[in-house]
């Protein structure tokens, strides 16, 4: 049934092979019914396992679980343990048609006895055994032996037990580390508790919880609380008090005692176990045992042993105990009828529960986003605002530079107006002066052309220098002024 590490389930509907009958029992993401083989008339229990549809979503089971169930249960086959007879799956659900089992739990049989003898419970407790010893030889920890798992084959005198439900069930591998947190925190071992690597023991400790109850009707670590139940057991808060063992033997105490070990190392292995005198000659030490000691241990009262069933099954308080356990069938029918009632009520609540923390996450997620990109916009509005006063600042000085400019433009302006307008009186006075020079000259020609010394180039060539050498002599005079005038102003404006 694996191709490439996944396992794969017949497709067609279950209902085509078989007729579904009955509910048998339910669970949490599982509905037990009797189904009738088409074929061959054959009775089965159908477990209809619900399958989880989203990774992230809690109902429903994960494929790999029930695929470890399913491969897990292929791989055995033994008198004590339910067998798997086929796989169906649709786009809901997948299907185990396994063994029928019709003799109900263990401890609703024994409950109805009037009473027990240590006989009789040695020999269930053998089979628990051998069952578990076939499991264990393969390396398989049931992780989840309790008393609703005991069934019993049929209604028979001497009944024929079968270990189911193997949900939890895991393939111990040599070298790799198991942990989880889970089982019935009733029987479930310190190391579970204590999330410490998990493997065979773990099944030993609750077949010593088991035999407790079995012998006493009382559970050794049962407290008012989960918590309270947790703490009792990493404790190990549990005595074999008198009250209840009064009327039990010495090697069955022993056994109890040999199993309820929390150093893993040191409880008794399923080997260990079934060698155990207790199971192996407890008919022996009857015959060694004076008559009359042996009639008052023989029989061991199941009053407290209904009860403990009653509190079981009808989660009533633990005060409320009763007597007669035939007198209140009827009770505890309309009571399971009222749990399967609130069961699916509760499944509702949880559903809806889911789909509300759903919302909730996202609302919650939207937000967070909302609170970051509004923080995101904050801090792009306060660079934004800083940026333009910056540019305000900036903006108002380049104004106060621009108005000093014009300032200083209008001051050498001014100057230079007024230098020009001495550049041009100047330049009146020079040309009236250079207008008599040449007159002068030109009186000096005609005094002294008849006498042959100055002759007409003479005239052009010193008037043409004492023109340029008297420009050159005012642009320079004015230019200096002028210079001198603007970094004047320059200065007086800087101040």
């Amino acid at each position: 049934m694996r191709i490439s590490g996944m396992a794969t389930f017949k497709q067609q509907k279950v209902e085509d092979f078989y007729e579904i009958g009955e509910e048998l029992g339910s669970g949490q993401f599982a509905i037990v019914k009797k189904c009738c083989e088409k074929s061959s008339v054959t009775e089965y229990a159908g477990k209809f396992i619900k399958k989880r549809q989203l990774r992230a979503s809690r109902r429903g089971v994960r494929r790999e679980e029930i695929e470890r169930e399913v491969n897990i249960l292929q791989q055995i086959q033994h008198p004590n343990i339910i067998t798997l007879h086929d796989v169906y799956e649709n786009r809901t659900d997948v299907v185990l048609i396994l063994e029928l089992v019709t003799g109900g739990e263990l401890f609703d049989f024994l409950a109805q006895k009037e009473s027990l003898s240590e006989e009789e419970a040695t020999a269930f407790i053998k089979q628990i055994l051998d069952g578990v010893n076939y499991l264990h030889s393969k390396n398989i920890a049931h992780f989840d032996l309790k008393p609703e798992n005991i069934m019993l084959l049929d209604k028979v005198p001497v009944p024929h037990i079968k270990l189911i439900d193997f949900g939890l069930a895991h393939r111990i591998e040599d070298g790799v580390e198991f942990k989880n947190i889970f089982g019935t925190p009733e029987f479930v071992a310190p190391e579970i508790v204590n999330y410490e690597p998990l493997g065979l023991p773990a099944d030993m400790w609750s077949i010593g919880v088991i035999t407790y109850i079995l012998l006493s009707g009382a559970s050794p670590f049962l407290g008012e609380s989960k918590q309270e139940t947790l703490t009792n057991i990493t404790a190990m808060n549990y005595d074999l008090d008198e009250e209840f063992f009064s009327h039990t033997s010495e090697l069955a105490k022993d056994f109890i005692k040999k199993l309820l070990v929390k150093d893993t190392r040191k409880r008794l292995n399923i080997k260990q176990a079934l060698s155990h005198p207790w199971i192996t000659s407890h008919e022996k030490e009857e015959q060694e045992t004076s008559e009359s000691k042996k009639q008052e241990r023989r029989r061991l009262k199941t009053k407290r042993l209904k009860e403990y069933t009653i509190k079981s099954h009808s989660s009533m308080p633990p005060n409320n105990t009763y007597v007669n356990f035939e007198r209140f069938a009827k009770v505890v029918e309309d009571l399971s009828v009222m749990e399967t009632t609130f069961s699916g009520l509760a499944s509702a609540h949880d559903s809806l529960q889911e789909d509300i923390d759903a919302l909730i996450s996202i609302y919650n997620e939207k937000e967070s986003w909302y609170k970051e990109e509004n923080e995101s916009v904050r801090h792009d509005l306060s660079q934004i605002r800083y940026e333009y006063r910056k540019a305000e600042s900036r903006k108002k000085q380049l104004q106060d530079e621009i108005k000093s400019v014009n300032s200083t433009l209008n001051a050498v302006s001014g100057k230079y107006d007024e230098l020009k307008s001495h550049f041009e009186s100047l330049n009146q006075e020079i040309s009236d002066e250079l207008k008599w020079v040449q007159d002068v000259i030109q009186s000096f020609q005609t005094e002294d052309t008849s006498e042959g010394y100055i002759n007409e180039d003479f005239t052009s060539v010193f008037n043409k220098d004492l023109n340029e050498t008297l420009k050159d002599l005012l642009n320079s005079t004015c230019n200096g002024e002028l210079i001198a005038s603007m970094k004047l102003d320059i200065s007086e404006s800087g101040r």
